[in-house]
């Protein structure tokens, strides 16, 4: 069984420390750009959902111009309003 020395601890911290910082300058230079395409792929799918949506709308509202001209509008009936009082 092999021990272990100070040398190799070092080393061992010394890697870990370069690959830690190597990581981190890595993260600042790369995830702008990857946070960029994400907001961009989110903006370009908001702008498919809108015209898909104004779209639909297109559509029903011409179809429901040509029925609201087949039958006249009827009016919404409401009840009479009615006042309670508490009763002790």
């Amino acid at each position: 069984m092999e021990t272990a020395s100070f040398a190799s601890l070092v080393k061992t911290l010394f890697y870990i420390f370069i690959i830690y910082y190597a990581i981190k300058f890595l993260a600042r230079l790369l995830l702008p750009v990857v946070a960029k395409k994400v907001v961009e792929k989110a903006s370009e799918q908001f702008q498919k959902q809108q015209q898909q949506q104004q779209n639909y709308n297109n559509q029903s509202s011409s179809t429901n111009q040509t029925s609201n001209s087949d039958k006249p509008r009827e009016t919404k009936k409401v009840g009479d309003y009615v006042d309670f009082e508490e009763i002790d």
